[in-house]
């Protein structure tokens, strides 16, 4: 399909510098020039006195690429005015306005389905693209551009919760070509991302096999040993089967001391993480602003040994 594409003759400077060269033909214009915007203010909340809605709310965005029937919406009321303002429309965009992470904030889905009683919710706003200027489906493409919603990061403001103003909105500069070239666009896009995603399902079924084998791997290993051919007994324990006839069987208590060992608040602050392992805690880098006091009553940690979260041992 890139095969082909045809160079363009005629780029012109854009006049932004993050933009650079686009091509002569194209428009460059700022949100408020290209798309109607509302930023709801309809709550979670059930009323008397309002009518019954779905909302469509800020995880359903998030979560979501295209706003379809399929999602589970919220029930809700709102009052009649409010539902004829924030009600979607079909090819209307929405992003996340406010969100408790600056890189959070932009991130755009595209209404696929509406209906009488399907409302946008709080902590969004709805991008209705003007006619003749662009479509919804170009839109959405352009928003999950690094390069324009980069603008939406910078603009935000907060420090533990972040959030754009209605002109920040509107200031983000967006690369508009002519309407037969949006669409020819989104569908090389489509395409494209139709193939990055069977590629992707293909992966996660692999490494999903490769897990399975891996713990089956271990689990052999640990309650068989290495040699295939070993004389085997039961172990009394339904869940570990037969184990090898020379093995002891022993808990953990009589394996394990704990290390209690407190009075060193010079030392780094470990922290043991689901994904990384045992770790140095990054207090002045870190989003989290919790403040680590008594220090010199948490145990030293040592090489060789088992560092545990216990409250989530489950995992």
């Amino acid at each position: 399909m890139i095969a082909d594409l045809k160079p363009y003759i005629a780029p012109k400077d854009s006049g932004v510098p993050w933009l650079g060269e686009v091509p002569g033909h194209w428009e460059v214009l700022r949100t408020r020039d290209a798309v109607e915007m509302r930023v709801s203010n309809i709550d979670k909340h059930t009323k008397d006195g309002e009518q019954p809605v779905r909302l469509c709310n800020y995880v359903d965005v998030y979560k979501n690429e295209r706003i379809t029937e399929r999602l589970p919406f919220m029930a809700a009321t709102a009052m009649p005015d409010e539902i004829g303002r924030f009600r979607l429309q079909a090819g209307d965009v929405l992003i996340t306005k406010d969100s408790e992470e600056w890189n959070d904030i932009g991130v755009p889905a595209l209404v696929e389905y509406a209906a009488e009683d399907l409302v946008c919710g709080y902590h969004l706003a709805i991008l209705r693209p003007r006619k003749g200027r662009l479509t919804g489906t170009y839109l959405l493409r352009t928003l999950q551009s690094p390069a324009v919603a980069s603008q939406f990061h910078v603009a935000a403001n907060g420090v533990t919760r972040y959030g754009l103003s209605q002109d920040a909105i509107k200031s983000v500069i967006l690369p508009v070509p002519p309407p037969l070239e949006q669409a020819a666009i989104v569908r090389f896009l489509d395409h494209s991302d139709r193939r990055i995603r069977r590629y992707i399902r293909a992966k996660q079924k692999l490494i999903k096999l490769l897990e399975e084998q891996k713990h089956a791997i271990i689990h052999r290993a640990v309650t068989r040993g290495l040699d295939p051919n070993v004389r085997l007994k039961p172990s009394g324990m339904e869940w570990l089967g037969d184990v090898p006839k020379h093995w002891d069987l022993r808990r953990n208590g009589r394996l394990f001391i704990q290390r209690n060992q407190t009075g060193f608040p010079a030392l780094p602050i470990l922290e043991v993480s689901l994904r990384t392992g045992v770790r140095i805690r990054d207090f002045q880098h870190s989003a989290r602003k919790q403040v680590m006091s008594e220090r010199e009553k948490y145990k030293r940690a040592a090489t060789g040994d088992l560092a545990y979260n216990t409250m989530r041992m489950w995992q």
